[in-house]
């Protein structure tokens, strides 16, 4: 069944994401001191992803419904190779391809000298199609950064998973799309507000702030001390 386009098991797994995120405390919401990302956006709201690789049960159902979100929606056959981003997606790509007993390289943030390689451990054959995995998406920037040092490399990208895309920045989705990259997210700030109401875990102040914040991101960073 789909609603809107997007199946109803996808809308599942999007909150199951959601609630096992607020399970290990990774969601973060503050009105009185916003957060400022590296990319100079101010928002209410932060997700720590990183707190996952503490947490054994959450990570594996999560790398679970990672591997099903490929085989239904990328597909198994459309990648030869899991990449993962310095430093964050290293641990996600490890754990997805172990899952799947598939081969993985990681990609640097910047080159570490000369060379096309430079940029990539690992066995990166050319022509091999590539998987990038990473934690989290805010305006997909350095998403764009790994997928360019992995085509500089002779290696083929054309998708990249993370556990959380921010999904409210009005540049991000361009500058990922004028990449050719297509991001699939586990689950969404969309779907945090909605699981945080149903359950509990904002309270109404911060259920209006954070609406706020996602019907008009760019207004509300601004009036933060943000870009």
């Amino acid at each position: 069944m789909r609603t809107n386009g997007v199946s109803i098991r996808l809308i599942e797994r999007r909150a199951r994401v959601s609630e096992l995120l607020f399970e290990i405390k990774a969601v973060h919401c503050n009105l009185n001191e916003p957060f400022i990302f590296t990319s100079g956006w101010a928002s209410p709201v932060y997700v720590d992803c990183r707190k996952i690789i503490s947490m054994p049960r959450q990570r594996r159902e999560i790398i679970h419904i990672a591997a099903e979100q490929v085989d239904t929606i990328i597909g198994r056959n459309n990648y030869d190779i899991i990449a993962g981003g310095e430093t964050a997606g290293i641990p996600f790509a490890a754990w997805l391809s172990e899952y799947f007993y598939e081969p993985m390289i990681y990609v640097r943030k910047e080159k570490k000298g000369f060379g096309r390689k430079s940029q990539i451990e690992g066995d990166l054959e050319e022509g091999q199609r590539v998987l990038l995995v990473e934690d989290l998406a805010t305006d997909g920037k350095s998403k764009v950064n790994f997928c360019n040092a992995i085509r500089e490399a002779g290696g083929e990208v054309d998708h990249a998973i993370v556990v959380f895309f921010y999904g409210v920045f009005p540049t991000a989705e361009k500058i990922i799309s004028d990449a050719k990259i297509t991001l699939h997210g586990l689950t969404d700030w969309k779907s945090n507000l909605e699981v945080g109401r149903a359950k509990g875990y904002f309270n109404a102040a911060e259920s209006a702030e954070i609406k706020k914040f996602l019907d008009d991101p760019e207004s509300w960073s601004k009036a933060h001390g943000g870009v």
